[in-house]
């Protein structure tokens, strides 16, 4: 199969990006032939997606519009594997090129802002269908800025980019949350699927066998009595206290000045000492970084990090060292990826039970969910106790978290994807069957 898969960057702005570089490369094992199409090659001071050496790129940057979709059409590819791009009229111009599976991976074409979160009076989860209801509640809700040029602006880019996902021949996610929000928007349930997303290391973990045995080796065991045997440095659990870990942007809506504030609670309900280690950066980590201050300085027993960036290399070495990951966000995650990958490592998780959370984190077995809506500092702080004043349960968990977080691999993943792609291309030959040749669109696997 001749798949083309486009994207708004060539470089790696987010976490579609990372995914991207993963997929491509698997897809072009599999025996496809694989193009690379984008908008541009913005922001410039983050990495290129690392692509196949070979494969055929393509840049309207560089080529211009024009011959960036002459270029695609002259490659004549069977699908187009699309992320999601800045320009609805030029996503609209791909359409007409081939058949084309779009990946939601957050709340495109439903939501101005797309954080689908209210701001005020409190912060909560929107429930809301995208509308012209979604202009009246705007600035009351406080679900943007305040320039009314940029919420019109958005309103009809999303506007667009909703009538467009109902052009695609199917669309595809990772969470049973974002599903919901397409099916709810009128995206049909036969052409909106959900498939398990992977997770970088994943494959190797299935490769190693019984990884969860190791992992409840590794962090520690609950002996026969109960007793919390030690970590690697052989101390009992209640001697060298508890480190918690946050990994992630570092803006109001990840939760962390939530976190912050729930963490005398857990210290007080633990009774032991608290280390809690910041991993991320963003337009947040100053005012979190003056809440900690404050925390810290009322309350004996917690320490704060803050190391900002981390490289893959440090932050598995804090998931191996910690004892508990919390993803604190308030807005609903499409997904929350840092959940399995610190699962694959045997690291429970606490969080707010939004977005796509709930979907890899099951409750009471593979860490906590804290009640979501609305979030609250009381919830979180009973999350994290439960997670922790149990060192039988919390191995427990740390098992599960293994477990659970295995099936994200890319195996699984690329059958699922494959499956909808030659779905979609098999109709796609049925449509121009019955045709005659006259209604489907030139694509190489009808030739």
């Amino acid at each position: 199969m001749r798949i083309a898969v486009v994207n708004w960057s060539r470089r790696r702005a987010g976490g579609v990006e990372t995914y991207l570089g993963g997929v491509i490369r698997e897809l072009l094992r599999s025996g496809h032939e694989i193009a690379f199409w984008h908008e541009c090659d913005k922001p410039a001071d983050r990495e290129r997606i690392a692509l196949p050496e070979g494969i055929p790129v393509w840049s309207v940057e560089t080529l211009g519009a024009r011959g960036a979709l002459d270029a695609l059409k002259e490659w004549r590819p069977d699908l187009l594997y699309s992320h999601g791009m800045l320009d609805p009229a030029l996503e609209s111009a791909t359409l007409e090129l081939a058949p084309a599976v779009f990946f939601a991976h957050s709340y495109y074409g439903t939501c101005i802002s797309g954080s689908k979160t209210f701001r005020r009076p409190i912060v909560r989860p929107c429930g809301r269908s995208f509308g012209w209801q979604c202009l009246v509640n705007y600035y009351p809700r406080g679900c943007g800025g305040r320039s009314p040029v940029t919420m019109f602006r958005e309103y009809w880019r999303q506007s667009a980019r909703l009538d467009l996902l109902h052009r695609y021949d199917a669309i595809v996610t990772h969470s049973g949350h974002i599903q919901e929000e397409l099916i709810k928007h009128g995206l049909s349930v036969r052409s909106a699927y959900k498939f398990p997303y992977y997770v970088n290391g994943a494959e190797q973990a299935l490769m190693a066998g019984d990884l969860a045995a190791t992992a409840y080796a590794r962090n520690g065991e609950a002996n026969a009595n109960g007793d919390a045997l030690g970590g690697r440095d052989g101390k009992l659990a209640d001697e060298r206290g508890r480190h918690l870990l946050f990994v992630g942007r570092m803006d109001a809506l990840k939760g962390g000045s939530v976190l912050v504030d729930a963490l005398p609670r857990v210290r007080k309900g633990l009774g032991v000492p608290l280390r809690v280690t910041f991993a991320g950066d963003g337009p947040a980590r100053r005012a979190w970084e003056r809440r900690a201050a404050r925390v810290e300085g009322r309350n004996e027993g917690l320490h704060f990090e803050f190391p900002g960036w981390l490289g893959g290399e440090r932050i598995n070495a804090l998931l191996g060292a910690c004892d508990l990951l919390v993803v604190p966000s308030l807005w609903p995650e499409p997904f929350g990826l840092v959940g399995p990958e610190a699962g694959l490592r045997g690291v429970p998780v606490a969080a707010f039970g939004v977005g796509g959370i709930p979907d890899w984190l099951i409750d009471g077995v593979n860490g906590r969910v804290a009640p979501g809506d609305p979030p609250t500092v009381a919830g979180l702080s009973e999350a994290i106790v439960d997670c922790l004043r149990d060192p039988v349960r919390h191995a427990e968990m740390r098992r599960e978290a293994v477990r659970l977080a295995q099936k994200y691999n890319m195996k699984n993943h690329l059958a699922a994807l494959l499956d909808v792609f030659e779905g979609v291309v098999r109709r796609e030959r049925e449509k121009y069957s019955i045709s005659g040749g006259q209604d489907a669109r030139p694509v190489s696997v009808l030739r």
